[in-house]
């Protein structure tokens, strides 16, 4: 652990084109360190209706702006992400206690998304429809959906923003951004370098808020067309039943308990590598990590102890010059959450194997051991809940279990689901079992060209890919009778 940084952020919010004040202020506080970092400006109920009001007033000229001017100005902004990448990066490291490494991918996302959907859009293209009788012409177009709201959570602070102002800026929708109040400080220098550009007033504006209140203005108005989020489950339905004072577009990647199955015949090196990598980065708090990892009985042991032996050698701390794999949690809130699901589970008959405390040489900060455990059960918290961090749960499992009934107990939906063996059609017939919106074979991989997304309960539409196009454009159809001048 280095010595304790008191580097300050200076930061303003960016409404209607300007950086400006907010009603009130948030105090951001490293988790690393305890000790805060910004100071930054949050909008009140009035900065909301300047920034409503402004993205209504963008929408006609934005919507109507060509697909070869909207390139530009992605492309202007992803220069300006790229020359500052370093202070962007710097941002995250600081108000969320990520480690340095760490905050390459979420800088990559930002300017992959822009350059991604700055090509991505020109891809749209008019579809024809026949007409059995041959009397009229059809053809279904695209169009923007209108002014858009999102709503961001705090692990992933530009990886998060990069999922929705790609997308919002290449259909032609103006967009709200409102990052988590935990992690605000890299999301308000992207709206720095909006201002410097130039980009026309109204089509980004990013601020967060102090209280709940203000988000829930946001929802209600009747000036937002699609309303998107990243956070849990409870926050998308709170959403939808704040937002249905009109109708709305929702698209939203949500909570997930995701299972992972260890077959006999497994990679079990690969296996251990992939779960425990990313069960264990970033503090767990992705929401894709394996939260429950069933393991057939003849390698059960076997993996125990390879879990165990990752655990106790991954490298925790907060120090841009080693090499650290994981962080702290968020904050002392979810360090005491997580603590008090691992009581529930030893005081039930779990056993933990490791972790479970803080690190003896981390005395101050939000962090929290990469813990083990085995004995779980369906009556443990650990079980039925998406911990978020670092926590791994050991279950074994052999021909008699119900395999499909406990990995598919995810409030009748889910995220991502791991599957590990060597066996193709074993693979194959889990992929169509398990009721996740995405499959991990043997393996993990994320890429801004790749569908991320949940169903049932983990959500609505996909971010990344193609497909997250869907969710900021409405499909016409225009009809004209033949034979009419």
């Amino acid at each position: 652990m280095k010595d304790l940084d008191v580097t300050r952020f200076t930061k303003k919010m960016y409404i209607a084109g300007e950086l400006t004040e907010g009603e009130t202020e948030i105090e951001v506080v490293n988790p690393a360190t305890d000790l805060p970092v910004a100071t930054v400006p949050a909008a009140g109920i009035g900065d909301a209706d300047r920034a409503l009001q402004a993205a209504k007033d963008a929408f006609p000229t934005w919507s109507k702006t060509s697909i070869a001017e909207r390139q530009g100005w992605m492309h202007k902004l992803r220069d300006a992400v790229i020359e500052n990448e370093d202070h962007l990066r710097d941002c995250i490291h600081y108000e969320l206690g990520k480690p340095w490494g760490a905050t390459e991918e979420d800088f990559n996302s930002l300017k992959d998304s822009l350059a991604f959907y700055a090509e991505e859009i020109a891809r749209v293209s008019d579809t024809a429809l026949p007409d059995r009788a041959g009397t009229h012409d059809h053809r279904l177009v695209h169009e923007p959906v209108g002014v858009a709201l999102a709503y961001l959570a705090w692990n992933f602070p530009l990886l998060n923003l990069a999922f929705k102002i790609g997308p919002a800026m290449a259909a032609g929708c103006p967009i709200i951004i409102r990052p988590s109040e935990k992690t605000p400080i890299s999301a308000y220098a992207v709206g720095e370098l909006c201002h410097q550009i130039g980009l026309p007033a109204g089509v980004v504006q990013i601020f967060t808020s102090a209280t709940t209140d203000v988000a829930d203005h946001m929802t209600a108005s009747d000036i937002p067309a699609l309303v998107t989020l990243i956070g849990s489950t409870a926050t998308g339905r709170h959403i939808m039943k704040t937002g249905a004072t009109t109708i709305k577009s929702y698209s939203m990647e949500l909570g997930g308990n995701a299972p992972a199955l260890v077959f006999p015949d497994a990679d079990l090196d690969l296996a251990i590598s992939t779960l425990c990598g990313v069960k264990f980065a970033h503090a767990g708090q992705i929401c894709v990590s394996p939260n429950r990892v069933f393991v057939h009985r003849d390698i059960y042991e076997d993996f125990k102890a390879r879990a165990v032996a990752f655990a106790n050698d991954t490298a925790i701390g907060w120090d841009k010059n080693a090499a650290i794999h994981t962080g702290p949690v968020v904050d002392e809130g979810a360090r005491g959450r997580m603590l008090g699901l691992i009581a529930d589970a030893t005081e039930k008959g779990a056993e933990l194997l490791a972790g479970g405390n803080r690190p003896e040489h981390l005395p101050t900060g939000s962090f929290l051991a990469p813990t083990v455990l085995t004995g779980i059960t369906p009556q443990m918290g650990l079980y039925q809940q998406e911990n978020f961090g670092p926590i791994i749960s050991i279950i074994p499992f052999d021909e008699d279990t119900d395999l499909a009934a406990m990995a598919n107990d995810c409030d009748d939906g889910g995220l991502t689901a791991y599957v590990f063996t060597s066996d193709l059609a074993r693979a194959e017939h889990w992929a169509q079992i398990l009721r996740y919106g995405e499959i991990q074979i043997n393996g993990v991989k994320y890429d801004i060209d790749l569908p991320h997304g949940g169903i049932g309960q983990s959500g609505i539409g996909h971010d990344c890919s193609t497909l997250a196009l869907d969710d900021y454009l409405i499909v016409k159809r225009v009809t004209r009778a033949l034979g009419v001048s």
